[in-house]
C-alpha cells in the first residue's frame, strides 16, 4: 500500500542535505551516488548466454543490439535501501542531473525499481531554494530519446573497445586499450608530436632599439622601444615568414648575422639621423569573453590556476552541488535573464553605472544542438554572492573556482574596454636626406605601437588568459607612446642586433587540447576530463610541466589504427558521430539503424564489422618500428623503446646490437643527432670494483633498466658428481677443490641451495657516476638502511634510507623526508631527533590527524584525514575511505570527505580472503612424494611440502645420475 511521503533520488549524497532542507517534510532525499548498474564483463554472463550473439560483447548485435545490464555489487546496498525507501512512498521523483547521462541514470533507476506509484521526473541546474522548489512544481516525463543517446554511447563505446582493443594487445602490448575519442585525442597529441619531429628551424636576425626624444644633451627625453621594419623598402622577415621545413615563404628579407651587425654598426654613424615619418591613431575596442561553458571553464583553470580538467571538474561540481554554481556540463555560454539582472546590478554596485552597457549582452554557442544543461556555468541564485562574501566558507581551489566563475560572469555583462592605439614609423638616414622623411631613401625604418586604455569596462573584474600559440598576433598590451609628430627629430638610446630561432608547433597542454577537441566537435564538454586521464593512465601521454608529451607507444599505437582502421580515428568521422548521436537525441534518428550502420556498415560507411574481418596480415614488427637514420632503427618493445644499430660487416643473421633509451627523452628530441650519439657513446659493461673485505663477494657496478646500481655477487655454483654414487651435487666453486669423503654430508648444502640467494643491490645517487664510483662507496651503498640511533624517548631505532620517492628516515612507521641523499649518510642522531620535533606537513601540528573535520552526518563522529599505508585517507573511526591521488589533503572539503565516507560505506565491507579451496589441491599434490618416500618421512617427523617436495626432486636426481652412469658403464663394455 502506498506511503504517505514522496521519495526523491539524486545521484550525489552530497546533494541530500540541501534539497532536503528546501522540499522540508514530506519529502525523503537519496542518492543512488552516480550509475547503479552497467553492462556486465562478457565473462561474467551466465554460462548458457556466453556462446550466443551477446557473449562477445554483452550486448546482443544480432537482435537490436540489446544491451545485458547488472547491478554491480557495489550497488547492490544502494538498490536495496531505495527499494525499501519506496515502499513507503506515494511518489517518485528522479532529480539526477540534467544531461543525458542523467537522464540514463533515472531511466536505469526505473527499470531496476520497477515502482508502482507515479514517475516524475525532476530537473535543475542550480541547487537554491527558489530553484529547488520551481523544480518540484514543474516536473516532466522521463526523455526517452535522451536515453536512446546515451545508451547508444554507451553501447557503440563497447562494440569499439571491445573490438578494436585485441588488436592492440596482440600487435603492440597487453594492457592497451581503444577508444573512440581517446584514440583521436591521442591522435592529435601524436601528430603534434609528429610535426616537432619534421620541424626544421630557422635562423633570422634583427634589429633592435631604444629611441629617445631627446636629440641634444639639454633636451629632456622620454624613451620608448621600437623594432627594424623595412630595410631598403622591403620588409624584413620575421618568425612567420617561414614555413616549418625552414624555407623563406615570402618575399622579406633575411638578415644574418653579418648583415645585422653591419646594419647596426653603419646606423650609430654620426652621419645618420633619426627621423618621425608617420603618425597614426586609431581606436581600440575590446569586447569580454562569454561566460563559461565547461571547455571554456577547463581551458582558462588551467591557464590561471594551474587545475588539471579533473581537477576542475571536482572542484566545480563540490561548487554545483553545494549550491554556490549553476550546473558544471553545458556547452551553452547563455545566461538566464535572472543571471543576466544579477551581473549588470553587481557590476553597477562595484565599479559603477557607467561600467555597463545600455541593453544586456546575449552569448550564443558553436554548438547547434547544445546537449547539455540550457544556461553557462555562473554563480548560482538571483543574486550572486561575491568571493569576498565567501572567504570564511569557502577555501582553497573550491574559493579559487568561484572567484574565476564570478569575475567571468560579472564582466560578461560589462562594457567594452576602451582606448587609442598609436604607431609610429621612424626612418633612419643620411642627415641630408632626412629632411624630408617622406621622399627620403632611408637605408632603414622602424615601427613603435602603444595602447592606451582610457575606459577600463569589463577589465575591472576580469581578463582572459590566451593559450600559447605559435605566430599568432597578440592581443595589445597597455604601453604609452610619448608626444610624437611628423617630421621630429630622435635619438639612439640602445640599438642592438639579435639573433633568432624559429619555434616548433607548441606542445597541447590540457588547456588548448580541449579547446582543440571543442573545435573539431569530437567528444562532450562532460567527457574531455575523461579523456584526457584516461590517455594519460594508458601510457599514451605524459604531462610534463603543463605539455602533453606522447609516449612511443602511442606512435605506435596510432600508426596501427591509421593503417588498419583510418576510417574511426579521422576527425571528421568521429565529430560526425557526434553529431548523429545529437540527432537520436533530439528524436530524429533511431537507435538501432544507427547502430546497424556502424557495426555491420551501410552506404554511409564500412562497418566495424567488416573492417575487423578484413584487417589482413599485421606486420607487429613494422607497427612498432621506426627508421631514425640508414642503419639505426626506433623499435618498441616488452619493456620500452630502444635503438637497434645494424652493424657494418655483421652476417645477415646476427642479433643487432641494442641501445636504450634515456627514460626522459622525448620523442621529438630523438634527432638524427641525438640517435647517432647515444649509439656512439661508450658502451656501460659490467664493470668490477673490487672485493668485500667481510664476506669475500665481488663487488660489481651495472647499469640497469632502471638506471644504474651496485651489486654483491653471490659465488657461482659448481655442479660435481659424487665419487661414491655418481649423484649430482652442487657446491660452492671455493669449495671445489675439498675432498669428497663424506658424500652423506655433502648433499645437505645441495637441498639447501633450492632457495636462490638474492644478492644485495643498492641504487647510485643522482650524484654518482657509474664509470667512477669506488669500492668504499659502493660498500656505503650496499649497508643502507644505516641506524642514524636510538631514539631517547621511545627507545625505537632511525634508520635512513632511499625509497622510491626520495631519501627519508623511519622511526617504527613514523617516516620523515630528507632534502638530499647525502643526508643518508651525513645525518646524526641529533639532526633526526630534531627533524622529528618537526610537523610532518608544513605548519600543521605533529599528531595522527593531516586535518579535522566537524562530526559526519551519518555516524555523528568527527572525520579525521590520516596518513596510511597507502596514502592519506579520511576516517570516522569505522569507515575508512582512501583520497583519490588526483586530490590534495590541503584542497579536502568537508562536503568531498563526507561524500568518500558514504561511497565507502554503499560499496561494503571488502570480501575476506580465504585459501579454504585450494587446501585440498595442495594436500593431493604432496600424497604421492610422501607415499613413496615412507623412509624419509619418518626420518624428519611432520615434513613441510617445502622439504618433500625437495625430497622428491633430489630422488629424481639421484636416479638420474644413477641411470647415467649405468648407461656409461654399459658403453664401455
Amino acid at each position: 500500500m502506498p506511503g504517505t511521503k514522496k521519495l526523491v533520488i539524486v545521484e550525489s549524497p552530497n546533494k541530500m542535505k540541501s534539497i532536503s532542507q528546501y522540499l522540508g517534510d514530506g519529502y525523503e532525499v537519496l542518492a543512488s551516488v552516480g550509475h547503479i548498474r552497467d553492462l556486465i564483463e562478457p565473462k561474467n554472463l551466465p554460462a548458457e548466454l556466453k556462446k550466443g550473439s551477446l557473449g562477445k560483447f554483452s550486448v546482443d548485435v544480432e537482435n537490436g543490439f540489446e544491451p545485458y545490464y547488472v547491478v554491480s555489487d557495489a550497488k547492490k546496498k544502494t538498490v536495496a535501501e531505495l527499494k525499501r525507501a519506496l515502499k513507503d512512498a506515494d511518489e517518485l521523483l528522479l532529480a539526477t542531473d540534467e544531461d543525458r547521462e542523467g537522464e540514463a541514470i533515472a531511466w536505469h533507476l526505473l527499470q531496476v525499481l520497477q515502482p508502482k506509484v507515479p514517475v516524475k521526473r525532476m530537473v535543475f541546474h542550480e541547487i537554491t531554494k527558489d530553484a529547488i522548489l520551481a523544480a518540484k512544481d514543474n516536473t516532466r516525463e522521463l526523455d526517452t530519446a535522451l536515453v536512446d543517446a546515451q545508451e547508444t554511447r554507451r553501447i557503440l563505446d563497447r562494440l569499439y573497445g571491445y573490438e578494436i582493443s585485441p588488436v592492440l594487445w596482440r600487435k603492440v602490448g597487453p594492457g592497451l586499450s581503444a577508444g573512440r575519442v581517446q584514440s583521436a585525442a591521442t591522435r592529435l597529441v601524436v601528430d603534434r608530436e609528429r610535426e616537432r619531429l619534421a620541424f626544421t628551424a630557422a635562423g633570422y636576425w634583427d634589429l633592435s632599439a631604444i629611441l629617445s626624444t631627446a636629440v641634444d644633451s639639454d633636451d629632456s627625453a622620454s624613451n620608448f622601444s621600437a623594432r627594424l621594419a623595412r630595410l631598403n623598402g622591403e620588409r624584413v622577415a620575421s618568425g612567420r615568414d617561414f614555413d616549418d621545413n625552414g624555407a623563406l615563404k615570402s618575399s622579406a628579407t633575411v638578415l644574418d648575422e653579418a648583415a645585422a651587425t653591419a646594419l647596426q654598426a653603419a646606423l650609430q654613424q654620426p652621419g645618420v639621423a633619426l627621423t618621425v615619418s608617420k603618425v597614426e591613431s586609431k581606436p581600440y575596442s575590446r569586447k569580454p569573453a562569454a561566460p563559461f561553458t565547461t571547455s571554456t571553464l577547463q581551458q582558462e583553470a588551467a591557464r590561471k590556476l594551474r587545475f588539471s580538467a579533473k581537477q576542475t571538474m571536482s572542484v566545480a561540481q563540490s561548487l554545483y552541488e553545494n549550491g554556490y554554481i549553476t550546473y558544471m556540463r553545458t556547452d551553452s555560454p547563455s545566461l538566464s535573464q535572472q543571471a543576466i539582472n544579477a551581473a549588470r546590478a553587481q557590476a553597477t554596485a562595484l565599479y559603477g553605472a557607467d561600467t555597463i552597457p545600455d541593453k544586456p549582452r546575449l552569448y550564443t554557442g558553436k554548438s547547434k544542438n547544445a546537449q547539455e544543461a540550457h544556461e553557462a556555468i555562473r554563480p548560482s541564485g538571483d543574486t550572486f554572492r561575491t568571493p569576498a562574501s565567501l572567504a570564511s566558507s569557502l577555501r582553497g581551489n573550491d574559493f579559487k573556482l568561484y572567484e574565476l566563475i564570478w569575475k567571468r560572469t560579472v564582466a560578461s555583462q560589462m562594457a567594452d574596454a576602451k582606448g587609442q592605439t598609436a604607431s609610429v614609423t621612424i626612418v633612419a638616414g643620411p642627415t641630408g636626406e632626412s629632411e624630408n622623411p617622406k621622399a627620403s631613401k632611408a637605408i632603414a625604418e622602424f615601427t613603435a605601437s602603444g595602447t592606451v586604455i582610457t575606459f577600463r569596462g569589463f577589465l575591472h573584474a576580469y581578463e582572459e588568459s590566451r593559450d600559447e600559440e605559435r605566430n599568432a598576433p597578440s592581443e595589445p598590451s597597455e604601453s604609452k607612446l610619448p608626444p610624437l609628430s611628423e617630421g621630429q627629430k630622435l635619438s639612439f638610446a640602445e640599438l642592438s642586433a639579435n639573433g633568432h630561432e624559429t619555434s616548433p608547433p607548441p606542445r597541447f597542454t590540457e588547456a588548448s587540447l580541449v579547446k582543440r577537441l571543442e573545435e573539431l566537435g569530437i567528444g562532450r564538454p562532460s567527457t574531455f576530463a575523461s579523456i584526457i586521464s584516461t590517455i594519460v593512465d594508458r601510457g599514451y601521454v605524459t604531462p610534463r610541466g603543463t605539455a602533453l608529451v606522447p609516449n612511443w607507444i602511442a606512435f605506435s599505437v596510432v600508426r596501427l589504427l591509421e593503417e588498419y582502421f583510418g576510417d574511426l580515428v579521422e576527425y571528421d568521422f568521429t565529430a560526425e558521430m557526434e553529431g548523429d548521436l545529437d540527432h537520436i537525441a533530439a528524436g530524429e534518428a533511431d537507435r538501432v539503424d544507427w547502430l546497424n550502420s556502424f557495426y555491420f556498415g551501410s552506404d554511409k560507411h564500412r562497418g566495424l564489422r567488416q573492417v575487423i574481418d578484413n584487417l589482413g596480415e599485421i606486420d607487429a614488427r613494422g607497427i612498432n618500428s621506426m627508421p631514425i637514420t640508414d642503419d639505426i632503427t626506433l623499435r618498441i618493445g616488452k619493456y620500452g623503446p630502444y635503438l637497434e644499430v645494424a652493424e657494418p660487416g655483421a652476417a645477415p643473421d646476427a642479433t643487432p646490437r641494442r641501445v636504450n633509451l634515456p627514460l626522459n627523452l622525448a620523442p621529438d628530441e630523438l634527432t638524427p643527432a641525438k640517435a647517432r650519439e647515444l649509439v656512439d657513446a661508450p658502451v656501460v659493461t659490467d664493470r668490477v670494483i673490487g672485493i668485500n673485505p667481510e664476506n669475500g663477494k665481488e663487488i660489481v657496478a651495472k647499469d640497469g633498466r632502471f638506471g644504474p646500481y651496485v651489486t654483491e655477487l653471490e659465488p657461482t655454483p659448481e655442479v660435481v658428481a659424487d665419487a661414491a654414487t655418481g649423484e649430482v651435487i652442487e657446491t660452492a666453486a671455493a669449495d671445489a677443490a675439498a675432498p669428497a669423503a663424506k658424500p652423506a654430508a655433502r648433499k645437505k648444502p645441495a637441498a639447501k641451495k633450492a632457495a636462490a640467494v638474492k644478492p644485495r643491490t643498492a641504487s647510485l645517487f643522482k650524484s654518482m657516476d657509474l664509470a667512477t664510483i669506488d669500492l668504499e662507496t659502493a660498500l656505503r651503498l650496499l649497508s643502507l638502511p644505516r641506524v642514524v640511533g636510538v631514539d631517547p624517548e621511545t627507545g625505537t631505532e632511525i634508520l635512513a634510507q632511499n625509497g622510491k620517492f626520495g631519501p627519508y628516515l623511519k622511526k617504527g612507521t613514523d617516516t620523515r623526508s630528507l632534502t638530499s641523499e647525502d643526508q643518508i649518510f651525513d645525518i646524526d642522531l641529533a639532526g633526526a631527533i630534531e627533524l622529528y620535533a618537526q610537523p610532518k606537513y608544513g605548519g600543521r601540528a605533529a599528531s595522527s590527524a593531516l586535518r579535522e573535520f566537524e562530526a559526519d552526518p551519518v555516524s555523528g563522529k568527527p572525520i579525521k584525514v590520516k596518513d596510511g599505508r597507502f596514502g592519506a585517507y579520511v576516517t570516522d573511526g569505522t569507515t575508512n575511505a582512501t583520497i583519490p591521488k588526483s586530490e590534495t589533503v590541503d584542497d579536502l572539503t568537508f562536503e568531498r570527505a563526507v561524500e568518500l565516507l558514504q561511497i565507502k560505506r554503499d560499496k561494503g565491507p571488502a570480501p575476506k580472503k580465504t585459501a579454504a579451496k585450494k587446501a585440498p589441491a595442495k594436500k593431493a599434490a604432496v600424497k604421492k612424494p610422501a607415499a613413496k618416500k615412507p623412509a624419509a618421512a619418518k626420518k624428519t617427523g611432520v615434513a613441510t611440502s617445502t622439504a618433500r617436495s625437495e625430497a622428491a626432486k633430489k630422488a629424481a636426481a639421484t636416479r638420474a645420475a644413477n641411470k647415467a652412469a649405468a648407461a656409461a658403464a654399459g658403453a664401455g663394455e
